[in-house]
């Protein structure tokens, strides 16, 4: 396990706390947990009840919907926060293509987190928006 430095140093170099200086970064290390999940395991399940918001330090997972794969997902990229903002079940599969390491924030934590560190929620809308974009030209 990563010391709250070393996640904060790492933390830093991704998009979504791109924002955040040292000292808002240690805080935003002190309110995840660190969790691994093998090659293999189901993380969040479609239909199912949301567990989690969660960010990649290490690994490679695939998105799925009913059984199609959609995209990849990798280290710096972040995954659940939809379900946990809709109150909604995950609409998609996330499944590990190799072992991986996460942050993981429980569902009741995230608005709190959010409001606290608006650019993080600005960054995160962004990505949403990029998100969504890629969706309806997949649709095209």
């Amino acid at each position: 396990m990563a010391t709250r430095e070393e996640i904060a140093d790492i933390l830093a170099g991704f998009a979504l706390f791109g924002d955040l200086q040292t000292p808002q970064l240690l805080g935003v290390a002190g309110t995840f947990e660190e969790v691994y999940f093998p090659q293999g395991e189901r993380i969040l399940r479609q239909g199912l009840s949301a567990t989690g918001f969660y960010v990649i330090l290490e690994g490679d997972a695939d998105v799925t919907i009913d059984g199609t794969k959609r995209s990849e997902l990798h280290r710096g990229d972040f995954f659940g926060e939809v379900s946990i903002l809709l109150g909604e079940p995950p609409t998609a599969d996330i499944v590990a293509v190799t072992p991986m390491t996460c942050l993981a924030m429980p569902g009741v934590a995230v608005e709190p987190f959010l409001v606290s560190y608006p650019r993080v929620m600005y960054r995160m809308l962004q990505a949403q928006a990029r998100r969504l974009r890629n969706a309806n030209r997949w649709r095209s």
